[in-house]
């Protein structure tokens, strides 16, 4: 017969999340009795960036139809040469590749600092070079950079902000919410995210100089203003239809209840875990906000007996959704940078001589060690502080359990 010790301490499965109701049934009823679903002045998309701005009050701004084309739209409106570098963090989503690579640009990974699992601001300051054009800044899991020594070294060296938010709606840096810190930001509505309309983005700047004409990078640069069609440059189609952008308008009016709840959720869950010996959660600096897309503790293998697998495994005894690791590794170690294989095969910007990079000589060497050594759990607005008190003590518990002696 079981005992209450042998039941898992976390004894009920991860709360599930009620993302949609009556608000995006209603906004959705409105969009389809309009006469148009495209995206130019329609009344969706017009309350999307009404919304939008509520929170994130950038002048210019384009909705997308994924935050990787959000990106590739701020990258484009750089209007890189083959050849231009990109400052990025390996510990990223290939969304936040791809425009640059598209753009012939050069993507440069530099080391990440090990507390906060950010770019470090001196290994960005080391790789800048007469090529470099932007820094991009990936606030990771909701963490936010270092955004006040990031845009002090781009604005000494005369280079752009990319801010990546994709996973930190809500996230502030000295009180100030990401995405209006950089020169141009980018989100994402993905199913995944704190906020969703299943696929879906926004670019945004209160720069004039990339704002005028910002819709012409995501519009195949059509002109809607003036109906001509004569573009002067090479753009993609990236528009958000009206479908989505009824769903992401009723979502943002659910904004600040959802991140308040992440932030409650990862700060009673940092507290409780945090004096433990062995667990090193992610440091949030003071007065920054983290909004936790995910939660991320890393392990210092020396204090315990087993494995961070092991480890993690464990924790999944106790009933805790844990997953050893985060990327399976860092993004220049996939094989289409391995390979350099970005264009058939081939890399035009290298292949003709605009950059000498290799990235099977690339490493840096804090993230390996990150991606080694992480484990992280689920964080959702669902969660009651009773589930996260479990997680804590499940945590507790297996870390007392497993430590070396």
């Amino acid at each position: 017969m079981s005992t209450s010790q042998d039941l898992p301490i976390v004894n009920e499965p991860v709360p599930s999340l009620s993302r949609w109701d009556d608000a995006e049934l209603l906004r959705l009823t409105s969009m389809v009795r309009q006469k148009s679903l495209f995206y130019w002045n329609g009344p969706q998309n017009i309350a999307l960036q009404e919304e939008f701005r509520k929170h994130y009050p950038l002048r210019h701004l384009f909705t997308t139809s994924s935050g990787s084309a959000a990106l590739h739209v701020a990258v484009a409106s750089l209007r890189l040469k083959p050849g231009d570098e990109v400052i990025v963090s390996p510990l990223t989503d290939m969304g936040s590749l791809i425009g640059i690579l598209f753009q012939q640009g050069v993507p440069v990974f530099t080391d990440i600092d090990p507390a906060t699992c950010n770019t470090d601001p001196e290994k960005a300051l080391e790789a800048i070079t007469p090529r470099t054009r932007a820094i991009m800044a990936v606030h990771l899991a909701g963490n936010p950079c270092d955004m006040s020594s990031l845009t002090a070294i781009a604005k000494a060296h005369g280079i752009a902000v990319i801010e990546d938010c994709a996973q930190s709606w809500g996230a502030r840096h000295n009180g100030v919410p990401v995405g209006l810190l950089g020169d141009i930001s980018c989100y994402s509505f993905n199913d995944f995210k704190h906020l969703s309309c299943g696929d879906g983005g926004v670019v945004g700047t209160n720069r004039d100089d990339l704002g005028n004409g910002l819709s012409k990078w995501g519009d195949k640069c059509y002109d809607r203003t003036t109906a001509t069609r004569d573009p002067e440059d090479l753009a993609a189609n990236y528009r958000m239809g009206e479908p989505l952008a009824a769903v992401a308008a009723a979502q943002l009016t659910r904004h600040d209840s959802i991140v308040s709840r992440r932030v409650r959720n990862g700060t009673r869950l940092t507290e409780q875990i945090g004096d433990i010996s062995g667990i090193r959660p992610t440091l949030t600096r003071a007065g920054d906000t983290h909004s936790y897309w995910f939660y991320l503790f890393r392990l210092d293998r020396s204090a315990f007996r087993v494995s961070r697998e092991s480890f993690a495994d464990a924790l999944r005894q106790q009933g805790v959704a844990a997953n050893p690791g985060y990327l399976p590794m860092p993004v220049y170690r996939y094989r289409v940078f391995r390979h350099h294989n970005f264009f058939g095969g081939t890399w035009p910007a290298r292949d003709l001589g605009a950059t000498t990079m290799d990235y099977t000589k690339v490493c840096c060497p804090v993230a390996e060690e990150i991606l080694s050594d992480c484990i992280t759990l689920p964080i959702n607005e669902a969660m009651t502080d009773t589930y996260i008190d479990k997680v804590a003590r499940a945590i507790r518990h297996v870390a007392d359990t497993l430590r070396r002696p």
